[in-house]
């Protein structure tokens, strides 16, 4: 199967946290992540799907930047996101959320035949969360 993959970037801040926990035992577990702070977050989005015998593509660009922007780009950048997105009240502000969040938020949005195929998130320069849909997300939202 033919990938293409499009790089993101925008800038969050979060912090780690349970709210029924005192704020020792917060810093015990979280450490420093558990006072607010940011990072340069740069996200990788690969669709996969046949080439159009006509154009050479797999996947339109233009729609995949649309897309991206206004379902994830426009919510994450520039927020506290366990504050400023309802889907992480509940939920850690990790990375490997951040991916969860960011498939649902993509999947079954794209026009023609290529399928999102895999999300991958880099919160550093050596550390990203990638989900490519298996096993299904509900599975993963209740583990």
């Amino acid at each position: 199967m033919l990938t293409i993959t499009k790089t993101f970037k925008f800038n969050a801040a979060h912090r780690y946290r349970k709210l029924d926990w005192t704020d020792e035992k917060n810093l015990q577990v979280f450490g420093k992540d558990f006072k607010t702070h940011g990072h340069n977050y740069e996200l990788g989005v690969t669709l996969a799907g046949p080439a159009n015998t006509d154009t050479g593509f797999s996947a339109d660009l233009a729609d995949l930047k649309v897309v991206v922007e206004s379902q994830v780009i426009d919510i994450l950048d520039h927020s506290q996101i366990e504050l400023d997105v309802a889907w992480f009240a509940e939920r850690q502000p990790s990375s490997e959320n951040l991916v969860l969040f960011i498939w649902q938020q993509l999947h079954g949005k794209f026009k023609g035949a290529a399928e999102l195929a895999n999300v991958r998130l880099y919160e550093t320069a050596t550390i990203y969360a990638e989900y490519d849909g298996e096993p299904g997300i509900e599975t993963l939202l209740k583990g």
